[in-house]
């Protein structure tokens, strides 16, 4: 009985992890998408599934030890909310939604009031094909307790980050600068080789530049190069906007990487000092108010 699961959202996160778990006995769950007009197809998913399907929020999370919220980003902090009220004393509220952690204490703050514990959830990559082996990281007061109970469901790739809630949305959030802007520079870039006709020379161009290496020491290198060339690539990064601009593909991740370049390069910091955390030491002291 202490596996019961309510599961609030039955999108691709929650309809992989209940399938691959096996949950049909343990899971119940409640989708918005039975209020409207996908109802029908959102019921057909439950039966596909096996899983209990239930008519109210309240109904999925009556004398549920664990909840597992995994809704869009821009509905997680009212579904915390609305959910509160009806949650079991003590209940496990494991909020795996990507966003801010701003956004997870302030839904921290009205599950605690309700008598809950609160659980901040980070998701670290897509959910299929990993399903229960897609890594996990927690947080809170009651991050143990959260991954043992998920482990019991079937996940196998927990990490405990702290006790804090807003730690693994943090971890995450700031992870996603690098995975989706990397993402966004690909697409820019591909986008206007082809327009160019060019795409295959430069793919092959960044074959033969790329030296895979770890981050530490790859954004060691980035930072070193921007303070002491930021100035001339924000001039260099002006004239690709130019370029992109006239093949019509877009520039928006181009426009800041000129802002950025020239924000590092007028710091003046001459010859940069050794290390990454001695250039991010120097950048935040240049940086600070007055």
């Amino acid at each position: 009985m202490q596996d019961r699961i309510a599961l609030i959202g039955f999108g691709e996160a929650g309809s992989t992890f209940a399938r691959a778990g096996g949950w049909e006995t343990d899971a119940r769950v409640f989708d918005r998408k039975t209020d409207g007009a996908d109802a029908a197809a959102m019921r057909e998913r439950y039966a596909e599934a096996g899983i209990e399907g239930a008519a109210t929020p309240a109904e999925a999370l009556a004398d549920r030890p664990l909840v597992l919220s995994l809704v869009t980003a821009d509905q997680a902090l009212a579904v915390a909310q609305a959910a509160a009220p009806h949650l079991a004393p003590g209940a496990l509220y494991c909020d795996g939604n990507s966003v801010a952690p701003q956004t997870k204490q302030a839904a921290a703050r009205a599950v605690a009031t309700a008598g809950a514990h609160y659980v901040d959830l980070a998701i670290l990559a897509p959910v299929d094909p990993a399903r229960l082996a897609v890594p996990l990281l927690l947080s809170g007061a009651q991050a143990e307790a959260a991954a043992a109970a998920l482990a019991r469901l079937g996940f196998q790739n927990l990490s405990i980050v702290g006790d804090a809630v807003g730690r693994a949305s943090s971890i995450k959030m700031i992870r996603s600068v690098m995975v989706k802007g990397i993402e966004a520079l690909t697409a820019e870039c591909v986008l206007a080789a082809e327009a160019a006709g060019v795409r295959d020379a430069v793919l092959a161009s960044l074959d033969a530049s790329e030296r895979p290496r770890p981050w530490e020491a790859r954004a060691d290198y980035n930072l070193d190069r921007m303070l002491i060339h930021g100035l001339r690539r924000a001039a260099e990064m002006e004239e690709v906007v130019k370029t992109l601009e006239a093949l019509g593909t877009g520039a928006a991740m181009t426009r800041g990487t000129v802002e950025r370049q020239r924000a590092i390069g007028t710091l003046g910091l001459g010859t940069p000092p050794e290390g990454l955390a001695e250039k991010l030491a120097a950048i935040e002291e240049r940086t600070k108010p007055a």
